[in-house]
């Protein structure tokens, strides 16, 4: 069987493009190796997404794939490995098996990297959090971490010393690794402090995060810190490594297109998280979801 479309990934971008293909009338298969809705699962509630003045991430995600499935949209959980440019299209082949499309949206997303403390994926969406910008105003007043100490981590401390009581940065490194101007808006801000050379050795909590158990690299120190959100700012993954070879990826991994979603390679499009981009919400993750679709809808009508 022949897709005009296939759609790897079920986050919003995905389905945005599913439902985008659907309303064009071409046939859809959309691909997803764990969950619907992807990153947007984890956030307990979502008050920035248009027309939605307040939604958990999983009603959302619930939401976007009821639309698309009433469009017409198919669908597989299968975790995809390869694609394989093939005549009049590509293969894309799974661990369910192999299935054609004349066009690809590769819509795959971007991993948050965790600090590698046993039982934290626990606490996702009970008090780890990756965005300021979405969750930042739940812990107005109150005390929260932010581990990193990059140009993201420095960031997220900035927007929610405008909200929490209390930021504490929790560095491994002796000292920031992000721009001098972000340490010194830093400096000035009296409810943002820092602890530099300390590893989190593991969160605590009953249900919810209530702070976290630090450990000094060069003594063995141990210290607690108590807080009611941890944002977690050590980098992101995008899954693009499966299909390098038919992208061009930044240094960072991301796959490099423009706002019409179109790759190197004829008929392969690319959306979301996965993308080379400044912004990542779940409103631009959509706004590529819909462009790209509509660039496979127009590379498929004209061949």
């Amino acid at each position: 069987m022949m897709y005009d479309s296939i759609v790897i990934g079920g986050g919003p971008a995905g389905l945005t493009a599913a439902i985008y293909l659907r309303r064009a009338g071409k046939r859809v298969l959309l691909l997803e190796r764990e969950a619907y809705g992807g990153q947007m699962t984890f956030s307990p509630k979502i008050e920035n997404y248009p027309g939605v003045s307040s939604i958990a991430g999983s009603e959302l995600s619930d939401r976007m794939l009821a639309h698309a499935l009433d469009q017409g949209m198919e669908t597989e959980f299968a975790e995809a490995g390869e694609i394989v440019p093939s005549e009049g299209g590509f293969t894309v082949r799974t661990d369910a098996g192999d299935f054609a499309a004349k066009t690809v949206i590769i819509a795959a997303g971007a991993k948050h990297r965790l600090p590698g403390v046993p039982g934290e994926e626990k606490y996702l969406g009970k008090g780890i959090s990756f965005c300021a910008v979405c969750d930042g105003a739940f812990y107005a007043g109150k005390p929260v971490a932010v581990i990193g100490g990059g140009n993201s981590a420095m960031q997220e401390a900035l927007q929610l010393s405008e909200l929490a009581s209390s930021v504490t940065i929790v560095q491994n490194l002796a000292y920031f690794t992000g721009e001098q101007r972000l340490a010194e808006l830093i400096e000035k801000k009296e409810n943002v402090s820092a602890i530099f050379g300390a590893t989190v050795e593991r969160f605590t909590g009953e249900g919810e995060i209530d702070g976290l158990d630090l450990v000094v690299t060069e003594t063995g120190e141990r210290r607690h810190l108590a807080v009611d959100g941890v944002f977690v700012a050590v980098g992101l993954s995008p899954e693009t490594k499966p299909f390098a070879s038919l992208l061009d990826l930044d240094r960072f991994g991301y796959a490099v297109a423009d706002e019409s979603a179109a790759t190197k390679t004829p008929g392969l499009f690319v959306a979301g998280d996965c993308r080379a981009k400044a912004v990542r919400q779940i409103s631009t993750a959509a706004s590529d979801g819909a462009a790209a679709a509509l660039a496979a809808c127009a590379y498929l009508d004209r061949n």
